[in-house]
């Protein structure tokens, strides 16, 4: 069996996601969850996905939603329809750095790129372990949790939660740990270590507990 990789937010720095694939040297037996927010904040949005979608040539690939891509395809969808809350909404959070990377317009936005993000899962398990974005109820299985805790809820809003009733580890991002360590728990390990706020974009095998982190310039930390 291959590793069991799981990488936190991204938002927009593709030039540590290409450092840690390059560190990494994913198989074909590898596989490789991503925890959602791709996009939102850093440079580059657009290339972020780009090689995303490029690395499912290299290993298995399993794309989680954040709560960035869900507040992109409510505001692309609202601006359809002439409504532009949620779109102006989504700029003051991150999204005006997204538009930017699409040259300007979400017009702009390929095809495969608004399959990627509406494709997106709510999360993943396995075996021994639970994916998700943000957070989860302690006492229900994924597929009945409410998904506006899944993607949105921070971990400090009911403190931590207690060991799922599954008896699995969880794996989250979206609450940064700003001093760019990972927050491990035992039961839960959060590795969203701040990689837009001058921490780092951080990979672990969640088998072996293996860490590679980057800065945003994709410099390998020591």
């Amino acid at each position: 069996m291959g590793r069991l990789l799981a990488t936190g937010d991204i938002h927009g720095h593709s030039a540590a996601l290409h450092a840690l694939i390059e560190a990494i040297a994913p198989q074909r037996d590898d596989t490789w969850i991503f925890l959602g927010d791709y996009i939102d904040r850093g440079p580059e949005s657009r290339q972020t996905v780009d090689a995303v979608i490029a690395l499912r040539k290299k290993c298995k690939v399993v794309t989680i939603r954040g709560n960035h891509e869900q507040m992109l395809i409510e505001a692309y969808d609202d601006l359809q329809k002439g409504d532009s809350y949620q779109y102006d909404f989504w700029l003051e959070v991150g999204g005006q750095e997204t538009v930017a990377s699409y040259d300007g317009s979400l017009d702009n936005v390929p095809k495969e790129h608004w399959k990627f993000y509406r494709e997106l899962l709510w999360y993943h398990e396995t075996d021994d372990f639970l994916f998700a974005h943000a957070n989860y109820e302690y006492d229900r299985p994924l597929h009945e949790m409410d998904e506006s805790i899944l993607i949105w809820e921070h971990l400090h809003v009911r403190k931590i939660p207690p060991p799922h009733v599954s008896g699995k580890t969880v794996v989250v991002g979206h609450t940064p740990q700003v001093n760019g360590c990972i927050l491990h728990e035992g039961h839960l390990i959060c590795i969203d270590t701040c990689c837009f706020g001058g921490g780092y974009l951080t990979t672990m095998d969640v088998q072996t507990e293996r860490l590679w982190q980057v800065d945003s310039d994709g410099v390998l930390a020591k």
